[in-house]
């Protein structure tokens, strides 16, 4: 059983320029994710991949990815990944991030999102951990978050 999300995505990527019309919805839905121009190029359950590009949009005063945009690159990854990833009878919402910088974030970054723990149904709320490495060109992890994602039924 697919989730509409999950199913959205299947059926647009397969058209030319699919993965770009995906991300750019998903930018129009949740508009903040915009400014870091992401591109997602895996969604599947439980696992996430997206891309940024560095910018100058999104660059800091020593020539790198600000911090606050790998963040954001770790939210969407980690958001996308859960919504895919969710029985259709419960909800969630991110409670907090830790996150480690790792290295200096240059050039063309790459986040994968996968759950710290199986995602299941539950008749009561639940933690779920998401883990998210970002990697540059040369795969040195360059970022690290743990998203605390509260997980919950839908209310009827």
């Amino acid at each position: 059983m697919s989730t509409p999300l999950l199913s959205l995505y299947r059926r647009i990527t397969r058209w030319p320029a699919g993965h770009w019309l995906f991300s750019r919805a998903v930018c129009f839905k949740a508009p903040y994710f915009a400014s870091i121009s992401p591109l997602v190029t895996l969604l599947e359950p439980g696992r996430c991949e997206a891309r940024i590009r560095q910018h100058r949009r999104i660059s800091n005063h020593i020539g790198t990815v600000h911090a606050i945009a790998l963040c954001n690159l770790a939210e969407l990854g980690g958001g996308l990944m859960v919504d895919a990833s969710l029985p259709r009878d419960m909800r969630w919402i991110p409670r907090g991030m830790e996150v480690k910088y790792q290295a200096k974030a240059r050039g063309v970054l790459k986040a994968v999102a996968t759950p710290a723990l199986p995602i299941v149904s539950a008749a009561s709320g639940y933690d779920l951990p998401v883990k998210v490495s970002v990697t540059d060109a040369a795969d040195v992890e360059v970022f690290q978050a743990t998203i605390a994602m509260w997980v919950s039924p839908r209310k009827a």
